[in-house]
């Protein structure tokens, strides 16, 4: 019986120091867990921006109207973004510029761009 009187006195000797450690562990570990979760919207907005500004550059060089450019890319865009899109000789640039999701009070934005060469209509009517 002795051996299980010293066993449960030390366990109650430590026992405060699990309590301190937890506490000091725990917000860091849900910063941590945060700044992961916010990294990973970070990067599928700057790939859902990629995608939209493929999309809007092969519309673009389809010499598709700018109306329908812009709204086409919108789309594919994450909400809320910006979009341009340029005419040059004998390319067409569209750029995509968006805010991050859930921390958008961060002051930098997700930016992705795409060039694509004019397409020549060809076929019956040309």
């Amino acid at each position: 019986m002795r051996g299980c009187e010293r066993r449960s006195g030390w366990w109650k000797a430590d026992g405060g120091f699990v309590t301190a450690e937890s506490a000091v562990v725990l917000p860091v570990l849900v910063m941590f867990a945060m700044a992961l979760v916010w990294g990973l919207l970070a990067m599928a907005a700057q790939i859902q921006c990629a995608d939209a500004a493929r999309t809007g550059a092969r519309a673009a060089a389809r010499q598709d109207p700018a109306d329908a450019v812009v709204e086409v890319t919108r789309e594919a865009a994450p909400d809320g973004a910006e979009v341009t899109v340029s005419r040059e000789a004998e390319r067409v640039r569209v750029v995509v510029v968006a805010k991050p999701p859930a921390l958008s009070g961060l002051p930098f934005d997700v930016r992705e761009e795409a060039v694509a060469s004019v397409e020549q209509p060809t076929g019956p009517g040309t």
